[in-house]
């Protein structure tokens, strides 16, 4: 009986590390489309960011009250569209940056942190803050 019962919870612990292995493992797709109803829909490389910074440096919560709130490590990601449009956020944004869109959330969020870095080491001769970047001309 203590053999089956030791094999019970040694089978339990291995599902269950496995199981949050895989979880953790999954970080999102590696590259997003944003805004691909739109003129210019921005080819986003997830990957690359994720390799070069933490997730609470672009991601964030919000409040019931429609304010940012910082994103707390394990908490689920959503997309940037699912809060970011007029409707859920309607009413809670009187923001110049119009953060109740996608467009004006990326804008907001996105163009600030490349003007910010592209006079870094890493980043000095890869033209990050055009618009290019992220809207390529097809």
């Amino acid at each position: 009986m203590k053999k089956f019962l030791a094999c019970c919870i040694l089978s339990f612990c291995a599902l269950f590390a496995s199981t949050v292995m895989s979880l953790a493992a999954d970080m999102g797709p590696a590259d997003i489309l944003m805004g691909k109803e739109g003129k210019k829909p921005a080819q986003f490389s997830h990957k690359k960011h994720q390799d070069a910074f933490k997730c609470e440096e672009c991601h964030h919560g919000m409040a019931a009250d429609g304010k940012k709130i910082p994103y707390v490590d394990g908490q689920e990601i959503k997309k940037c569209g699912d809060c970011h449009n007029t409707s859920v956020l309607a009413g809670k944004m009187k923001d110049k940056l119009a953060l109740d869109t996608l467009k004006g959330a990326g804008h907001g969020n996105c163009v600030e942190c490349h003007k910010a870095k592209k006079d870094e080491p890493a980043f000095k001769d890869k033209k990050i803050d055009k618009c290019e970047i992220c809207h390529p001309k097809s």
